[in-house]
């Protein structure tokens, strides 16, 4: 079993960047798929980005093309979403990701372990 704790979230205008990190302790992370997902208030969760065990694959929800990078260090046991040109739209609380297999990566439930949640807020 692994333990997720993500950190880097804030406030922060719109235009401007952020980078969220998301430590693993428990196991090591080169086990696991990656993702990252975010939930605004009043709607659901939804798939951010995603990465395979060593980095060969990424996968990025359209609206995020272009202005967020997933990225992971799996020596460190660590992944990270560095996310530029951020909007309003953008606010909500992210929570990373673990599971077992790179196949339907945008689903919530092919992820087996979650973090708590970083708040992230852009204001315009």
């Amino acid at each position: 079993q692994v333990q997720l704790v993500e950190s880097g979230g804030g406030l922060v205008q719109a235009g401007g960047s952020l980078r969220l990190s998301c430590v693993a302790s428990g196991r090591t992370l080169s086990n696991y798929v990656m993702g990252w997902f975010r939930q605004a208030p009043g709607k659901e969760r939804e798939f951010v980005a995603a990465i395979s065990r060593y980095s060969l694959n990424t996968d990025y929800t359209d609206s995020v093309k272009g202005r967020f990078t997933i990225v992971r260090d799996n020596a460190k046991n660590r992944m990270y979403l560095q996310m530029n040109s951020l909007k309003p739209e953008d606010t909500a609380v992210y929570y990373c990701a673990a599971g077992s297999y790179y196949r339907n990566v945008v689903v919530a439930t092919s992820y087996d372990y979650w973090g708590q949640g970083t708040q992230v807020t852009v204001s315009s």
